[in-house]
């Protein structure tokens, strides 16, 4: 499981994304959500703005397993 540090409060659905290098520019994110499979502690969700915050963990489909921890 990769680590993604944050040093905020929460972060985005869509800002996850770009720091897990699951896409390259924030544009991508609707359309990536809408081809792949996204389970955040086990439940599905493709909700670009959904909350993040430490303790989280998000499955990728075709980029693996992360959790949000504090950077």
């Amino acid at each position: 499981m990769k680590k993604i540090g944050i040093s905020t409060e929460y972060i985005t659905l869509g800002q996850f994304l770009k720091l897990a290098e699951c896409i390259g520019t924030g544009g991508e994110v609707k359309h990536f959500l809408q081809e792949k499979s996204v389970r955040i502690n086990g439940e599905p969700d493709n909700r670009r703005g959904r909350k993040l915050r430490v303790g989280d963990e998000i499955e990728v489909e075709g980029f693996g397993s992360f959790s949000v921890v504090i950077r």
